[in-house]
């Protein structure tokens, strides 16, 4: 039984492997121009005029926040249009019929965001080394960090595939609700140079806590303390895996 599931995972998994390597230019390429603008941009052309923020380059302050954004975005994305595309197609109905747990499906789209997200930061992190020395405070909390909010937006990603009747369903959270998010997340700016009052607003944004977290196993400068950013990574990972499977398993909005 356990090798029946880990070749169905694997099936899965191969599957969303290639389909977002077969359309490359579609997949990695579009993030890497978008974050080497950003570096060309408010790198060179305005982080000279701010100066040092946390003791560190502008340059080198927003460069973790940049490749966060980039594995937020690429992750995310990529579950949601795969899952969606095999429900228009009615292809998730195989699946749904198939010997298989839920949990195995779930995955088998996770690891696709988590390989393509990953390989979309790793891609964004060489073209920052044209710009900045790559320095690595903790190793283990840039991995840590990296491996969690991959798997938290591909289950976001995967509940708007589940939700989506349109492929402009699949493109509204991202674009009204996602970026702004992200954008507000402490990109491009430190949460304690902002008023007390936007500190407190800005610490319900949970991209908060995942930008921080990965700017501190870069640089070793953090908004809120590494425990909090973790925390908040797994309460939110239980919490999307929860409704994702249950729906998954009752149908709602895949079965017709």
């Amino acid at each position: 039984m356990f090798s029946l599931y880990f070749t169905a995972l694997k099936s899965l998994a191969v599957k969303e492997t290639n389909r977002y390597l077969r359309i490359w230019v579609q997949t990695l390429v579009p993030p890497v121009i978008t974050t080497s603008l950003y570096f060309v941009i408010f790198g060179n052309l305005i982080g000279g005029r701010i100066g040092e923020m946390e003791g560190f380059s502008y340059m080198e302050f927003i460069v973790p926040g940049l490749i966060m954004m980039s594995v937020i975005t690429s992750s995310y994305s990529n579950v949601s249009s795969s899952f969606f595309s095999q429900k228009f197609q009615k292809n998730i109905e195989e699946l749904l019929i198939a010997p298989v747990p839920t949990h195995i499906i779930m995955w088998g789209f996770v690891v696709g965001g988590l390989g393509r997200s990953i390989l979309v930061g790793t891609l964004v992190t060489i073209i920052s080394l044209f710009f900045v020395p790559l320095q690595v405070y903790s190793w283990s909390v840039v991995t840590l960090t990296l491996l969690m909010t991959s798997i938290l937006f591909s289950l976001a990603g995967l509940l708007n595939g589940i939700f989506a009747q349109s492929f402009d369903d699949v493109s509204i959270v991202p674009t009204f609700v996602l970026q702004p998010l992200t954008y507000l997340g402490g990109v491009f700016y430190a949460i304690s140079m902002l008023p007390p009052f936007w500190q407190a607003v800005s610490r319900v944004n949970p991209i908060v806590y995942m930008i921080s977290g990965f700017r501190f196993g870069f640089l070793g400068v953090i908004d809120v303390p590494i425990v909090f950013s973790v925390l908040i990574l797994i309460l939110f990972i239980i919490v999307l895996y929860s409704i994702d499977w249950y729906l998954i398993e009752k149908g709602r909005g895949l079965r017709s």
